[in-house]
């Protein structure tokens, strides 16, 4: 399977973004993310789409007693391994959809901004659910439906530059777009708000927060920063297994 993420070019670029040197500290979505974890102090965790770590990293640093980290890439794999290494981590070369997803194995299963590059979300929602134990966590971020579906992923801009607009189209038209992202051409996955929340109802989730990722008030001086209170980049997701799994 193609990854971006794979290309020299484009990882290049990935490593020179902020999250990528400073780790969740330069993330714009962390204030957010962070208190919406759940207690780890000897828990298993499962990160779906792991990049460099930094939540496997979170995750023992906050008791959790095993990680697992799984990357479709193997540069990414070998970063984490680089930058965040602990005995209580494992890092795999995996795909999101090949995991094997064993039953009653993970206390939390944390995702950030992978689950858009993933076609079918509501089987990977359903795996998810199969892997939790009871009482466990799905925490996930994901690109906003209203980013994903934007023309482009760019704003339509004035002739000095600035952004007019942000253009949507083919809201209820599930499935590929492409776009320009680090200056490579990057294919990543729309879908609606309605198949996220409802492919984790169906799956038997029970929600209990839903988030849309607003920059945190000491980023706002970072050029281009204000532009992100005109639309939503991220949608943050906390999801519970509340009954006792009989299947």
């Amino acid at each position: 399977m193609y990854n971006e993420y794979e290309n020299d070019k484009f990882f290049q670029e990935y490593a020179k973004m902020p999250r990528s040197k400073e780790g969740l500290s330069a993330a714009g979505e962390w204030h957010q993310l962070k208190p919406l974890f759940p207690p780890l102090h000897g828990k298993s965790v499962l990160d779906l789409g792991c990049g460099y770590g930094w939540h496997c990293r979170f995750s023992v640093e906050n008791g959790a007693e095993h990680v697992l980290g799984i990357d479709l890439s193997r540069k990414m794999i070998e970063e984490a391994c680089s930058r965040n290494p602990d005995n209580r981590i494992e890092y795999r070369v995996c795909g999101i959809e090949e995991y094997e997803y064993p039953e009653n194995a993970w206390d939390c299963v944390v995702s950030n901004l992978a689950l858009h590059y993933i076609e079918d979300i509501g089987q990977v929602f359903r795996k998810v659910y199969r892997t939790c134990k009871p009482g466990g966590t799905f925490l996930f971020n994901i690109e906003h439906p209203v980013f994903t579906a934007g023309v482009g992923q760019d704003w339509i801009y004035a002739e000095d530059g600035k952004p007019r607009y942000w253009p949507v189209d083919g809201y209820f038209l599930p499935g590929e777009r492409k776009t320009r992202f680090l200056g490579c051409d990057v294919a990543k996955q729309h879908h609606t708000l309605t198949q996220i929340v409802m492919g984790l109802l169906d799956a038997g989730f029970e929600i209990q927060a839903l988030e849309e990722a607003v920059p945190p008030e000491d980023m706002m001086g970072i050029p281009g920063m204000e532009d992100e209170l005109r639309r939503p980049m991220m949608l943050l997701i906390k999801a519970r297994v509340e009954k006792i799994k009989t299947d």
